[in-house]
């Protein structure tokens, strides 16, 4: 066991098990109790702050899931409403779980969902020579020690929430001693999980994150910043509040399983002396349901091959999102409408999925795609047109030929031998119209040896191509792309990756897995949507919103991502 893990392994705080609806959480927007934005008004009225610096801090360890992007909204959103600032910093002080992949990822993902950081990107691992000295005060003080115990002892020792911890036994070792095996620490002549370097607060404190936690450990690894200058590294509890000191950060806004932690962020920045105290404030989480947001299990779905990397259409991560096809737009509504709150909750993917087609509606040109081809002949088309139709029909974005020939395919679920009640598509003898082009009528059903029907022969309406029949009301339409010109693709069809509202609940996470959450199908497009550039949006017509795939489409192969069907299941009036 490495120092580091101690610290993993602490018991961690009883919450209790309530959970707010989105509508509660909505109420208090409403009811203008957003107690982030009520403390920073006050405080700027009260002259306590004179300008609001916030910060993003990720630890580069992973990639960004959607829990990010809220506190990416809410610390770079409070900064432009009060016409702050907010820096981007990475809490690196882990090098054994921190990749230069991880930084760069990071930052294209808050570029991407439309925030800028206050100049150059900032890292923890830049104040490790201040965090040194001050950890070297510390101890001349008396508030700061080496401890010799091993992980094990520390962890036996720390106690728990009935009983208090109990004293190292080399708490009360002399500055000179501390000072001179400090020295030793940094100079890497301890061996990993053979000594920390420990704060004395109080070991009989109810809160165990003020039982002497660890300042620094042993680790003998290379840093993707500071290469191999140290053989030791500052714990994140300790990095973090200090690293929000150097910065002058008003306002560190977290979420509320570290409220436990203020007293301590509280005790270290005043025993330093910084000039600047932030502070701290805590809201909820963001907890979604049909989702799963640990690192830890997230990884497990990646390195056990359940989905297909981390930017896998079906993760929660915003690379994945982003592949997927939603929007910068719709997270930051998304965000919006969540909003700030005390109280932990449990949010409605249909919620987030609402914001995402609201994103989509005016933004995505629409488009034909035949996802179960059936071959249609229309025996009297006496030739091929070329037919001109609005790119969106409330939205200006140019026009687009539809090529109309003989031979067309349709939806097989748009055509039924003999029809359940209610259905108003194509029947045998029956009509329907054809989206942006004439009525038709089935004249008659060709099928193969094994009574598969395989082809529909059909006669159109010469009359009816942009105007309605005469005498007669045809109410289905259908949507169809020319079997002849149009262009074979591949369309996959995502959906949710777990069939489950708690898929976490328990241990066993990955039984909840939906296996239908992908499917691939062969379908035909519209020639000019071949033609889209990667990550172009568009509403197939009567199917949903699909995406040109990041990585990989091309016009002479295009392959599409389903973003989300059309129907939407979250009311209107939770908006």
């Amino acid at each position: 066991m490495k120092p580091n893990d101690v610290v993993s392994e602490l018991p961690k705080t009883p919450t209790p098990n309530t959970h707010a609806s989105v509508d509660a959480v909505q109420q208090e927007q409403q009811a203008g109790l957003d107690f982030v934005r009520q403390v920073i008004t006050d405080d700027l009225k009260e002259g306590r702050t004179q300008k609001v610096v916030t910060r993003f801090p990720p630890e580069p360890n992973g990639y960004l899931h959607i829990g990010h992007v809220k506190a990416i909204c809410l610390n770079f959103g409070i900064a432009e409403e009060f016409e702050g600032l907010c820096n981007l910093r990475f809490d690196d002080t882990n090098p054994d779980a921190e990749e230069q992949e991880y930084v760069d990822g990071i930052a294209n993902d808050v570029k991407w969902l439309g925030f800028n950081w206050n100049g150059e990107p900032r890292y923890a691992s830049g104040y490790f020579d201040q965090l040194y000295a001050w950890a070297v005060q510390l101890i001349e003080q008396g508030d700061a020690y080496v401890d010799l115990q091993t992980p094990e002892e520390i962890k036996l020792n720390r106690g728990n929430f009935v009983e208090p911890g109990k004293n190292s036994p080399y708490r009360d070792a002399t500055v000179a001693e501390n000072l001179a095996r400090f020295e030793q620490m940094r100079n890497g002549e301890i061996q990993e999980g053979g000594a920390v370097l420990r704060a004395k607060i109080d070991m009989a404190s109810p809160n165990v994150h003020m039982r002497d936690p660890i300042l620094y450990r042993v680790l003998h690894s290379e840093h993707h910043q500071t290469g191999d200058k140290w053989k030791m590294y500052p714990m994140y509890d300790y990095a973090h509040p200090l690293s929000d000191a150097i910065e002058g950060i008003t306002h560190s806004l977290c979420t509320l399983e570290f409220q436990d932690h203020r007293p301590f962020y509280d005790w270290i920045v005043e025993k330093v002396h910084s000039q600047a105290v932030p502070r701290q404030y805590e809201s909820s989480r963001l907890n979604i349901d049909y989702t799963i947001t640990s690192k830890r299990k997230l990884r497990k779905l990646v390195e056990g091959q359940h989905v297909q990397g981390w930017d896998d259409p079906r993760m929660p991560t915003v690379v994945g999102m982003r592949r997927r096809g939603f929007t910068a737009e719709g997270l930051r509504d998304f965000c919006k409408r969540v909003g700030v709150s005390k109280t932990d909750g449990i949010v409605d993917v249909a919620m987030l999925e609402f914001c995402i087609r609201q994103s989509l509606e005016n933004t995505a040109a629409r488009g034909m795609a035949v996802l179960n081809p059936l071959k249609v002949t229309l025996t009297n088309l006496p030739e091929e047109l070329d037919l001109t139709h609005a790119r969106h029909p409330n939205v200006d974005m140019g026009e687009r030929i539809i090529p109309l020939t003989r031979e067309l395919y349709i939806d097989r679920k748009d055509f039924e031998e003999v029809p359940p009640k209610g259905f108003k598509r194509l029947i045998p003898d029956g009509e329907v119209r054809l989206r942006h082009a004439y009525v038709i009528k089935c004249d008659e059903v060709i099928k193969d040896a094994n009574g598969e029907v395989i082809e529909l022969k059909c006669s159109i309406d010469p009359e009816t191509l942009g105007k309605n029949p005469e005498g007669r009301k045809v109410k289905g339409v259908v949507h169809w792309v020319s079997a002849t010109k149009g262009v074979p693709a591949e369309v996959r069809i995502y959906d949710r990756l777990f069939n489950e509202a708690a898929p976490d609940a328990d241990d066993d996470f990955l039984a909840h897995l939906n296996p239908e959450s992908l499917q691939v199908v062969q379908a035909v497009i519209e020639p000019v949507l071949a033609q889209a550039k990667p990550e172009d949006r568009f509403q197939f017509e009567r199917e949903g919103y699909f995406v040109a795939d990041q990585h990989d489409h091309q016009a002479d192969k295009p392959v599409f991502n389903r973003i989300l069907d059309l129907k939407d299941s979250f009311k209107a009036d939770k908006k």
